[in-house]
């Protein structure tokens, strides 16, 4: 099976619905509501570290929106929310994704295959990532649409020529129906690597409510 691919020309295959937390933001894919997320972030940082915090972490966000860009994200959301002792980052984008050139028939079978005996560079390509963690591969069933094939682990995302940053990533593979070697890539990304469970639980819950 030839590996996984962005589409060049990227249409939605079909109408696609997915829920976040209310006051994450959905990105047009511009960067003005990025712009108005850091505005208001600066205002309720405290002092210049905190203000230092919010400028690395819009910087990065900035750079994600860009790279989706490039890689023909349609559809994107995100959040930077301050607490009282962290700043958390948070971010999915939606892509349409094929199986290969001529990739018609695959199913979820074939790209387990396909995920598991790949590089973890040509696994996560698609993310604009490159896995730095073993990845596990695995099926999920989500509630609207089935199963789906899931990838977990921590990547390095290029921020600029000259920095990556260490990102926890969660991809899941979603069977566009009636099923024609064609996926949906629901894509979660975080850099607070220290709250690992609790990031994976939310990434989970945010992607099972995918719906067509």
């Amino acid at each position: 099976m030839p590996p996984l691919k962005l589409e060049e020309e990227v249409a939605p295959p079909a109408q696609f619905g997915l829920t976040v937390p209310d006051h994450w933001a959905r990105f047009d894919l511009s960067d003005a509501p990025l712009a108005r997320a850091r505005r208001e972030a600066l205002k309720k940082a405290k002092d210049p570290v905190a203000r230092m915090r919010v400028e690395d972490l819009f910087r990065q966000a900035k750079a994600l929106s860009q790279s989706a860009r490039r890689h023909g994200a349609l559809w994107g959301a995100g959040t930077v929310t301050i607490y009282d002792d962290m700043l958390f980052l948070g971010n999915v984008m939606v892509f349409a994704v094929a199986a290969g050139e001529g990739g018609a028939g695959a199913d979820v079978q074939d790209v387990i295959r396909q995920l598991s005996k790949s590089s973890p560079t040509e696994a996560e390509g698609a993310a604009g990532a490159a896995a730095t963690q073993p990845r596990v591969v695995s099926t999920v069933e989500l509630p609207n649409v089935g199963e789906a094939v899931r990838t977990v682990g921590t990547a390095k995302v290029t921020v600029n020529s000259q920095a990556k940053v260490e990102m926890l990533t969660m991809n899941t593979f979603i069977p566009v129906p009636p099923g024609e070697g064609k996926f949906m890539l629901v894509t979660c990304c975080s850099p607070n690597i220290p709250l690992a469970e609790e990031v994976y639980e939310l990434f989970d819950a945010i992607t099972s409510t995918f719906h067509w």
